[in-house]
């Protein structure tokens, strides 16, 4: 068992203030890399630049990150990183301007074409970064991992590298609050994901239990009372923390089927990535429950819950497919999930027509 985590991390309301000199010597010029719009409506921009300022930190902003980064969006950050001479970066939101954030920063340090960033071997410098997320799920904050899609091969996928994890991570439960009622939902249900796939996986680290066993109570017990109280700092400091403890499992951990097998859902219907990870959560469960019955009967117990108590739960968020999958798209999207390196991690042996019952199952 080994336990490995680079990353500084500052967290509470005071996080960035706290973490201001430290910022100061990462480096003296920033790319910013946001979305359009959240990374301003949470007032987690606004406070940076207030920060950068006083600190006499330059910065530009790139802020063209879509809710799935592309191949084409971190090529753009990479030309604009390189032509401001930025040092470091800075990715404000939720898991994809961190994502892109982390693309641009191994593209620009390695002197990458795009065509490489799958190839984590080609790697050999990033720039640092520094993460500020503002929604509760993906805990790319804490990962060296990034997940990104290349438009013109309608494929979405992540490479992992040490390089990667931010030298700084800044988490404020604060920026959550302006988060809309589904991005909440879907963000707490994506970090889920993470702390069950670190039962999941193969690679199950048993150093890493502790978190995946609080984080999943803090989800389940204040999720529904985020959703009703977006404003409460209770609710949304424990889906943080939740996400955090994710972010570091799957660190250690990785991920599995439970990724791949959303990864299509979100590149064909755009179906976010945390409800493409809910949709199916129960029948991975339940594919997976022979395998690893003694640590989800373990992780049960400390819930006071019965497995279909988890699932009752789950089903109170109505996490559906919306669309029909008809048997050439199934197939289609069961060959893509099959070439993915989650795959590898399955806790069983999955077959292609595993695959294709599992698509059957939650069509509409």
């Amino acid at each position: 068992m080994n336990f490995y985590l680079p990353t500084n991390i500052f967290y509470g309301k005071t996080a960035l203030s706290e973490a201001a000199q430290l910022i100061n010597s990462i480096g003296r010029k920033a790319l910013i890399v946001t979305g359009r719009n959240s990374a301003k409506k949470s007032g987690a921009l606004d406070a940076t630049i207030e920060l950068l300022n006083q600190q006499g930190i330059a910065y530009v902003i790139f802020s063209e990150i879509e809710e799935n980064p592309t191949l084409v969006s971190v090529e753009k950050g990479a030309y604009i990183c390189r032509d401001n001479a930025c040092d470091f970066l800075i990715g404000i939101g939720g898991g994809s301007p961190i994502d892109a954030a982390k693309g641009i920063a191994v593209v620009v340090g390695s002197e990458l074409d795009i065509d490489s960033i799958y190839n984590p071997l080609e790697f050999t410098k990033a720039l640092p970064i520094i993460a500020i997320p503002t929604t509760s799920g993906t805990g790319t904050e804490a990962t060296q991992y990034s997940v990104l899609t290349d438009t013109q091969k309608l494929k979405k996928a992540g490479f992992g590298s040490t390089l990667v994890f931010p030298k700084l991570s800044i988490l404020n439960p604060e920026f959550t609050y302006s988060l809309p009622q589904s991005v909440t939902i879907n963000t707490a249900i994506d970090a889920l994901s993470h702390l069950l796939e670190g039962l999941f996986s193969k690679n199950r680290n048993p150093l890493t239990y502790p978190f995946i066993f609080k984080g999943i109570g803090l989800i389940i017990d204040n999720l529904d009372k985020a959703v009703k109280e977006p404003l409460n700092y209770s609710y949304r400091d424990a889906l943080m923390q939740a996400s955090l403890y994710g972010g570091i499992v799957i660190a250690h951990s990785g991920t599995t089927l439970q990724h791949s097998i959303g990864y299509p859902l979100t590149t064909k219907f755009a179906t976010p990535h945390g409800l493409a990870n809910g949709i199916v959560m129960k029948e991975i469960l339940k594919l997976y429950y022979p395998a690893i019955k003694l640590e989800i009967d373990n992780l049960l117990a400390y819930l006071s819950l019965t497995l279909e108590d988890f699932f009752s739960w789950l089903d109170s968020f109505d996490l559906t497919l919306k669309q029909e999958l008809d048997e050439d798209l199934i197939n289609y999207m069961s060959d893509k999930v099959m070439e993915t390196r989650n795959m590898a991690l399955n806790p069983i042996s999955v077959s292609l027509e595993d695959v294709k019952k599992l698509y059957r199952k939650i069509s509409l």
